[in-house]
């Protein structure tokens, strides 16, 4: 029998030493990785001319592999994603993970399952929270508005901050889940996937759940592959 081939992609560079460890601790290793980025081999001045973002349009951020943070224009990202898909997809890859819990309207692939954690956590998340107020963390204010439109399933509308999960210190963040303890959230959503245990970790004397939306991707992703 061949081995199945699982394909992450990040919309920065691969592999990523931050995420890649949560995928393991769900994913059973007979299962082959093929870790990519729509970055991969770009230089910070390449990456600029093609995906820098102009005035107000909808942004993501990423991890590059040297460790920086870079903000990316979300439109012109989508290109990059889905070709980065298809030669994934020419690789064997079975199932291919997002590294990404921003929305893209329109990604396919042919054959292998595409698993977008902007479809899988919203509801899932609804499901656990119900009538409850959620708080969510996103990596750039600017998220605020422009992913927003995917919390529709909850019963209520969540409340935000911000906080990068690429700083060198939690204090933002902190303080981030802070705000939101003090606007009445019942929970706390870390929606980037860059986000990592220790992020959780330093919200937990808040006394609130703390959700990891990489482990919640990771764990849906399992069920593909029998653990």
């Amino acid at each position: 029998m061949r081995a199945r081939v699982l394909g992450t992609l990040t919309i920065g560079q691969a592999p990523r030493p931050d995420v890649v460890p949560i995928v393991d601790r769900y994913v059973s290793a007979e299962v082959r990785r093929i870790h990519r980025g729509v970055l991969d081999g770009l230089s910070h001045a390449e990456i600029a001319a093609r995906y820098k973002p102009e005035g107000g349009e909808p942004e993501l951020v990423t991890r590059l592999l040297d460790g920086t943070e870079t903000v990316l224009s979300r439109a012109r990202m989508k290109d990059g994603v889905q070709q980065a898909l298809a030669a994934l997809e020419a690789e064997g890859c079975d199932a291919i993970l997002l590294l990404c819990t921003g929305t893209f309207a329109g990604l396919a692939c042919n054959k292998a399952w595409l698993i977008e954690p902007d479809h899988i956590i919203p509801a899932m998340v609804a499901g656990l929270v119900e009538k409850r107020q959620l708080g969510v963390i996103v990596p750039i204010a600017s998220q605020i508005g422009s992913e927003s439109g995917k919390w529709q399933p909850l019963h209520r509308a969540p409340i935000f901050a911000a906080a990068s999960p690429y700083a060198a210190a939690d204090d933002v963040l902190i303080d981030a889940g802070k705000q939101l303890q003090r606007q009445g959230a019942h929970a706390v959503l870390l929606d980037c996937i860059g986000f990592t245990e220790r992020h959780r970790q330093a919200l937990l004397p808040l006394g609130l759940p703390v959700i990891l939306s990489n482990a919640v991707a990771a764990k849906a992703l399992s069920e593909l592959f029998g653990g």
